[in-house]
Formats: structure tokens, sequence, C-alpha cells
């Protein structure tokens, strides 16, 4: 009777991914986004087709199955970076899909190594699932997009809970007795990702303007924001001292959290969000900050007499902790970093000078 149950909870919800995979392909959301959303719904289905007892190490498709499941915890982790704006290194992205790629082959061609590869693959996919927790959870205050901000406390948490679970329950099987394919806990847990599934679908979607913004309405908010701005009186009033503060270089403090700048101005910090997100058109307050801080980097650079101020000094003065945080933000403004900024800028005078030089 249990396997019965197993297994019509079991096609509802690859049911419900073949679904939910349409209707992701099908949407205007940004490529960023779809492509890891579907690779989890793909790994989802092959874990559920994976864990049947028609997947047995006989069978020949068995181990191509095996890696579209195993890859569930990657597309996973992409898919919250992506979904957070905190986009990966391209050379920690490729990394972690290598390493994990590895262990895959390693556990089911290499005979003498499977148990290592096994248990690599697995690690590697722990610390996946513990850094996509440290995004959602630990840099939420970060985040001015309320609809994401709900996502970031129980999407982590969920993909924690029922990851760890899977990958601890698979890892017990190889030191233990234990037998994942036990009726009544394979119920439980084909039920828990049939609710998973079809609760982060109705989380998603309902919000998907603002969680999932089309392809043109992601990046940075135009250099010129329209004017005159559509406030009302209290919001002109707390533009016009938000504007005030970051004149006077409030945004060169290090470690300026939204909760301290509506502190300084004396404002509640959801009505801080609220201009900063909906009327300033900001969807991460370390954005605003940065479009305040790189302007100031981008004159200091670009200044005959701060030519010899190191880069690192800019950056401290700035407010930032690192160089590499500096940089990293300053790329992501103007393209190109900081050195190479200067470089050019200094480059075009000479060429300017040299130009009105020789038509004299």
């Amino acid at each position: 009777m249990i396997e019965q149950w197993v297994f019509l909870v079991r096609v509802l919800a690859v049911g419900g991914g073949l679904t939910l995979i349409a209707m992701v392909v099908a949407s205007e959301v940004r490529l960023s986004i779809r492509v890891p959303l579907v690779g989890m719904l793909v790994g989802v289905i092959g874990y559920l087709l994976n864990s049947t007892p028609l997947m047995t190490p006989e069978t020949l498709i068995d181990p191509l199955v095996d890696f579209v499941a195993l890859s569930t915890p990657f597309w996973i982790w992409l898919f919250g970076r992506r979904l957070f704006e905190r986009e990966p290194e391209r050379r920690i992205m490729l990394g972690a899909a290598a390493a994990m790629f590895l262990g895959w082959f390693l556990a089911n061609f290499v005979t003498v190594l499977s148990s290592v590869g096994f248990v690599f693959l697995h690690l590697v996919a722990l610390a996946l699932i513990v850094d996509l927790v440290r995004i959602g959870v630990f840099e939420r205050e970060d985040d001015l997009v309320e609809e994401r901000r709900i996502v970031r406390l129980w999407l982590p948490l969920l993909v924690a809970a029922q990851a760890g679970q899977i990958l601890l329950t698979e890892l017990a099987e190889m030191v233990t007795d234990f037998d994942s394919t036990y009726p009544p806990a394979s119920l439980l847990n084909s039920v828990i990702i049939l609710v998973m599934m079809f609760f982060s679908a109705m989380a998603l979607f309902r919000t998907q303007p603002e969680l999932l913004p089309a392809e043109e309405e992601q990046g940075s908010p135009p250099e010129e924001l329209p004017q005159p701005l559509d406030l009302t009186p209290s919001e002109h009033v707390l533009h016009d001292k938000l504007k005030a503060a970051m004149a006077d270089g409030t945004y060169r403090e290090t470690g300026l959290s939204i909760a301290a700048l509506a502190d300084h101005l004396d404002t509640p910090e959801h009505r801080l969000r609220a201009l900063i997100n909906r009327r300033l058109g900001y969807r991460n307050f370390s954005a605003f900050l940065n479009r305040h801080r790189i302007a100031e980097a981008r004159e200091k650079l670009s200044n005959p007499d701060d030519v010899d101020l190191p880069v690192l000094t800019i950056a401290m003065d700035l407010g930032y902790n690192s160089l590499p945080t500096f940089n990293r933000a300053f790329r992501t403004e103007t393209g190109t970093t900081p050195s190479e900024f200067r470089r050019l800028s200094f480059s075009d005078s000479e060429e300017v000078w040299g130009d009105a030089t020789g038509q004299n």
C-alpha cells in the first residue's frame, strides 16, 4: 500500500516538475535565471527517478540519471546566487562544476575510488548548500526587494534541510545498514519534495515581476533618474535628507548598513528601503552605495593631484574593507579595473595634448 502511495506522489512530483519547466522556458525571466532554474527542476526529476527500483546499477542509463540527480545542488546554488544577485566568480562556478563532475566520474567508473568519489561529491554539494544559506540568510540585510527578502528566509533553509537530509542519508547508507528506499522513508521524502516544488512555484511566480525580472529590467539604475520623481510629500522630505547625507559623504563610512543610514536620517528602515528600491530603482543597498562610491573613485583616479595615491588608499577612504571588494564593485560599475581606468584616463589626456600641440 505504501509503495503505491510512493509511486503516486512521485508521479505527481515529476508531472509538476515538467509543468514548471514548461512555464519557466515560456516565461520572459532573464536567461541567467532560467538556465539554473530548469537545471534544478531537471535534477529533482532525475533524483525522483534515480531513487526508484527502476534504476539499478545494471541499467545502462543509470550513470546518466545519477549525474543529473547529483547535479541538483549545483543548480540550486547557482539559481539562489543569481536570484539574490550574487553572481559567483567564473572560476569558482567552473571549479564547483568540475569538482562535482570529478566526484561523479570516480564514483561511477573508477571502482577502486568509487567510495572516495561518492564522499567527495557529497562534500562539495554540502559546501554549495552552506554557501547558499550564508548568502541567503546572512546577507539579507543588503536586499531591498521585499518579496525577495521573504524568500531569502525560507528558500535557503528549506533547500538546506531537504538537500542536507538527502546527502546525509546517502552517506549513512555507505557506513550503516540504513536503507533510504524503505517505503515509509521514501514516502516522506517524496512528499517533502512535492510540497517544496509547488510551494516554491507559487512563491516564485506569484511575485514574478519583482522577484524574477525580465532581461531588460535587470541591471543598475540609469545614471540620471527621470525628473521629477513621483514622490509623496513625506518621500520628498526623506529624499532630500538622503541626498544631503550622500553629499556630505556618509556613503564613505566603512560597513555602513541601511539600518545605520536610516538611524542617521532619523527615519524608519522600511521607509528608506521603499524609497531606494521602489522610487530610485536599486535592488540592493550595496548597489546604491557603490554608485556614489565609484563615482568618487573615478574622479580620484582621473585627477592629476591624486595620481600617486594608491588604489588601496582610495578604496579604504571610500569605505571598502578590502581591495578585492573595491575591484569587483568598480568593475561592475565601469567594466574595467581601477588601475586600468587610471591608466586609460591619463593616456587619453596625453593623446589629446599631443593632438593639440601637433596642430600648432
